[in-house]
């Protein structure tokens, strides 16, 4: 997982570390045209330099970021698959499946949203 590999390997329980793989690993197959970076010490995936969404580890969940927007945008759906969220990140209890379809959706609607955007956050 070349970008994150070291982010990877920083994360103490295997259990963990193995969703967080296994999601970044999804998103990698299959939005191959995102960048890969590490910022704010956290996996993210960019397009045209711009942020798409984020990933963070926590000790009851995985945390997925998908800017403001994508929140307010998926609020339903996020709470039909079972997760809580904040005004900025979703929260997938490590027990919990990962809702795949969802995290497309939030990824494509990011990428569509943000075509003609020159910023890396939404103004």
């Amino acid at each position: 997982m070349g970008v994150f590999a070291e982010y990877l390997a920083n994360i103490d329980n295997p259990q963990h570390r193995d969703r967080t793989e296994e999601v970044l690993a999804w998103v990698t197959k299959k939005f191959p045209n995102l960048m890969q970076k590490i910022a704010w010490n956290q996996p993210m995936f960019t397009d045209h330099d711009t942020f798409i969404i984020g990933f963070s580890v926590a000790k009851h969940h995985l945390a997925v970021a998908p800017e403001r927007a994508g929140i307010i945008h998926f609020s339903d759906e996020i709470v039909q698959a079972g997760y809580d969220h904040t005004k900025q990140l979703v929260r997938i209890q490590w027990d919990s499946p990962v809702d795949f379809s969802l995290l497309e959706k939030m990824i494509e609607f990011n990428i569509l949203d943000k075509t003609d955007c020159s910023t890396f956050w939404r103004k």
